[in-house]
């Protein structure tokens, strides 16, 4: 609705945000093949294409965008599965212009903080994996660890860790390591090769596969 997309968007350049609106699910779905957004507020009723088909495809298009899903007081059902396809929030109707910068500072704080934490995350588990490299294995050992530290939903650093366990000889936190990798991402292909190697009899030490290429074995 034209004076809801108004309100929003007052609202929003209090903050000092640009502000883009699109009048219906298609004219939205258009503005995001050209650009990419860092917050989406979509409504569910929508003329045409509903809510939560915008939302299917908004996460195939743009899945960095966060979504804030409006809906009308009630109607929680749709809120719940708009959720559950990947909406970070829900705004009922009616609301207020200020509840509505709270909830958008918030998303987008969080949004800054992941991309801190993602950033400090590579930055450690590149300084494991050079020492690594130069066969300094107990300093890539701390590093390792400070990766999982600061983000331990990724397959890599416990993969990696997996290697370097097995490097000094212990096979059993070796497998552990591995076997966490693959619970986190059952797709991650180095963990599923090392634990095949670490499996299979006869045993060999030799083709740890550390995610990345390592130009020498232990």
């Amino acid at each position: 609705e034209k004076n809801i997309r108004l309100t929003l968007s007052m609202a929003l350049e209090e903050l000092n945000l640009p502000v883009d609106t699109a009048a219906s699910g298609e004219q939205a779905l258009e503005k995001l093949a050209e650009k990419s957004y860092a917050l989406i507020l979509l409504d569910l009723h929508l003329p045409g294409i509903s809510g939560l088909e915008v939302l299917r495809r908004a996460a195939e298009i743009r899945p960095e965008a966060k979504v804030i899903i409006i809906t009308a007081y009630g109607t929680m059902e749709s809120a719940i599965a708009a959720m559950k396809l990947g909406a970070v929030d829900f705004l009922p109707k009616p609301f207020d212009p200020a509840e509505v910068r709270e909830m958008v500072s918030r998303i987008l704080s969080q949004r800054a903080e992941d991309s801190q934490r993602e950033q400090e995350y590579e930055r450690y588990f590149a300084l494991a994996l050079a020492r690594t490299r130069a066969g300094e294995f107990d300093a890539a050992h701390l590093y390792v660890h400070k990766a999982i530290a600061v983000d331990p939903e990724r397959p890599e650093a416990f993969n990696l860790l997996g290697g370097l366990c097995e490097a000094r000889g212990d096979r059993l936190q070796a497998d552990k390591n591995y076997r966490a990798a693959l619970g986190l991402d059952g797709s991650y292909k180095p963990a599923q090769r090392n634990l095949d190697r670490i499996t299979r009899r006869p045993y060999t030490p030799l083709g740890i596969d550390w995610g990345y290429q390592i130009d020498r074995n232990p």
